[in-house]
């Protein structure tokens, strides 16, 4: 049975609920979400650091490290999409895809979320489409169910790769899975999760055959195609930066960054009225409070790894629960609450690979479930939470128009694996 819970983890787990019904109730309370989770993770670390069991600071650095590699990260995959933006790229494809309907618009644009998150991961490829999404629609209701399709879509795409989500990335550096096993397991149900959703969100777009596209002119500025090609590129190299050198992503999105910095400061500087296209005139137009917000559920998460409640909860589900696809699959529900990070780490820690050896299908479907699972909630995956710092898209809106086909899609992933199996 799970230990006892003593005052100090109590006491965080009250803050950590009141904190979490802040951030659902945003605007209800008036009060912005990024406040709520910055104060929130400070306030669990505060009765962290009080309880005399805890190694302060060796859990604190982790930590930081960690979260200091997520938000580098996501600044310098922002940085690189932006600049893309400020050359007018995304606007030349924002048409192309616009000028159809949108139903035939939600699958394309969810296929090359869904592809596209294998290459690069769900992170950095939920902030490209949901900025392209800004240019092709003008209605805030329609960018809520085509932003939610694409959280879907990254998140499925990113479940069969080892680069695509930083679950399968943590499997795949500690030789949970291997390459090639990964992709052809999971590559079917991670698709048929894509189908079976886009098939729910198809069906509340049911009637509306035409797209009312953003009515922005395409405005392409000087150099902008090489700009667009180059941004591409730099972003598809970031995976492959990692493994030549072995260093973490955020390092390699930071080099992307630098050599976009760099060659755009070349490119414009004999220029005078160039001066809005260069990298210190468009760092001000990022989200710092998309940033923050994600700053402080990264935190609340680490307090609460730190505190032993999500390995509490793990030991939990083995000793009461016998059968490993049914834990499997708690693990993927459980993350749509909190972040999968510390839920996969926790596996890694109570299974052994002399128990479970690499490639088995209890690893596989910790990759899938922990991969897609967090898509039911907003805040249950890193693309959700961009998402929802990006649009300024709320708990409830979210839960009404992409749980339930997040759902669905789900269970017929885990449905089709074991078939498969």
């Amino acid at each position: 049975m799970i230990a006892s819970i003593d005052i100090h983890n109590l006491l965080i787990l009250i803050v950590f609920v009141i904190g979490y019904f802040f951030i659902i109730f945003e605007h209800a309370t008036g009060i912005n979400k990024a406040t709520s989770a910055l104060l929130m993770g400070v306030l669990l670390w505060v009765i962290q650091f009080h309880n005399p069991q805890f190694q302060h600071f060796d859990h604190l650095e982790k930590h930081i490290a960690d979260v200091s590699g997520v938000i580098f990260f996501l600044l310098g995959a922002l940085t690189i999409v932006e600049i893309i933006h400020a050359h007018g790229g995304l606007s030349l494809i924002a048409k192309l895809i616009g000028s159809h309907s949108k139903i035939t618009s939600l699958w394309i644009i969810s296929f090359i979320a869904f592809f596209l998150s294998s290459i690069l991961d769900n992170l950095t490829t939920t902030i490209v489409m949901v900025m392209l999404l800004k240019k092709i629609l003008e209605k805030q209701e329609d960018r809520l169910v085509f932003g939610s399709a694409v959280v879907i879509a990254a998140n499925a795409g990113g479940a069969w790769t080892p680069i695509g989500d930083v679950t399968t990335t943590m499997l795949w550096v500690g030789g949970q899975i291997s390459t090639i096993p990964i992709m052809t397991k999971l590559f079917l149900p991670s698709f048929l999760c894509l189908i079976v959703s886009l098939a729910c969100f198809t069906f509340t777009l049911k009637g509306k055959s035409q797209i009312i596209a953003n009515t922005e002119p395409v405005v392409i500025e000087p150099k902008g195609t090489r700009v667009f090609v180059l941004g591409l590129l730099s972003l598809i190299f970031v995976p492959i930066f990692k493994m030549l050198t072995g260093l973490p992503p955020f390092m390699g999105i930071l080099f992307s960054m630098s050599l976009m910095w760099l060659f755009t400061d070349l490119l414009h500087k004999k220029h005078a009225t160039r001066k809005h296209l260069q990298v210190m005139a468009i760092l001000p137009r990022i989200d710092l409070s998309g940033l923050l917000f994600f700053l402080g559920i990264l935190v609340s998460v680490g307090a609460l790894e730190s505190a032993g409640l999500l390995k509490d909860l793990a030991i939990f589900l083995d000793q009461t629960i016998a059968s490993k696809t049914i834990i499997a699959t708690i693990i993927g529900i459980v993350s749509a609450v909190v972040d999968n990070v510390p839920l996969v780490a926790a596996c890694t820690g109570m299974y052994e690979l002399s128990v479970y050896p690499p490639d088995s299908s209890f690893w596989h479907l910790i990759a899938f479930t922990a991969g897609t699972g967090g898509s039911m909630l907003i805040i249950g995956s890193a693309a959700g939470v961009a998402f929802m710092g990006l649009e300024k898209v709320d708990f409830f809106s979210y839960l009404k128009k992409a749980t339930l086909p997040a759902i669905l899609g789900y269970f017929a992933g885990i449905v089709a694996y074991l078939l498969l199996s």
